[in-house]
């Protein structure tokens, strides 16, 4: 058996239409769609990416519950409101994508935090991801303006958000990590919301679910003391 043609040093298993030879399961899960290029046919793409999407799906899904806690802490229900939006803005748009990036979110939501600050100086023409993310938010925030943090509010938020991502995402400038992190999470714990997520959306803009993805609130632990009626 030949060695892998990616890294030369593990047995390669997978025949990889890219490389022109063989390659093993490691390289082929960390590396398909990243650095190597995959023709849209590879038998393996679709597998690989549906257990790489709930694998991080599932490591995502602490995190995120962390994260919408600092939110909450951070300032208020419009705070958890933006980030709630942006999840639903970027599962709608890279579901389905296979060349989709992590730095493309990261890019859209600095776009649009220059777009709400009040020192806005106009810059180049925004990324394809960055000017459908503005569309969806001003749009949702017209018909919402009680839900979503605005712009007194939003650059603060927006940078801890950003922070968030880069930091799940990690330091490979070509990242899906937050990604497939998000989306795995989304079709594995709230499948009925990934399925209306994934419908066609009415009036050209995004619908936003009826039910909440947002993680529960905990309720408060019970303290015994005086008048407590519990047995002892």
């Amino acid at each position: 058996m030949s060695l892998c043609a990616y890294c030369r040093q593990r047995k390669g298993k997978r025949p990889c239409p890219s490389l022109n030879g063989s390659i093993c399961s490691s390289c082929c899960g960390e590396h398909r769609l990243v650095r190597i290029t995959c023709p849209n046919d590879c038998v393996f793409l679709d597998t690989g990416s549906d257990y790489q999407q709930k694998r991080l799906g599932e490591q995502f899904r602490p995190v995120r519950r962390d994260f919408y806690r600092e939110l909450d802490e951070l300032g208020s229900a419009k705070s958890v409101g933006l980030f709630n939006l942006l999840e639903v803005i970027t599962f709608s748009y890279f579901e389905g994508r296979r060349d989709g990036q992590d730095a493309e979110v990261v890019t859209a939501i600095e776009a649009l935090r220059r777009e709400l600050s009040p020192l806005h100086i106009p810059s180049a023409p925004m990324p394809v991801f960055a000017e459908h993310l503005k569309k969806e938010y001003e749009n949702i925030k017209k018909e919402n303006p009680e839900q979503i943090a605005d712009m007194a509010d939003a650059p603060e938020v927006l940078d801890h958000i950003i922070k968030f991502i880069s930091g799940f995402s990690g330091k490979d400038f070509q990242s899906r990590r937050f990604l497939n992190g998000l989306i795995g999470y989304v079709k594995t714990f709230h499948p009925a919301i990934a399925e209306h997520l994934k419908k066609k959306h009415e009036q050209g803009h995004i619908i936003l679910p009826g039910e909440s993805f947002m993680p529960p609130s905990e309720s408060e632990p019970h303290t015994h003391g005086p008048g407590c009626e519990h047995q002892h």
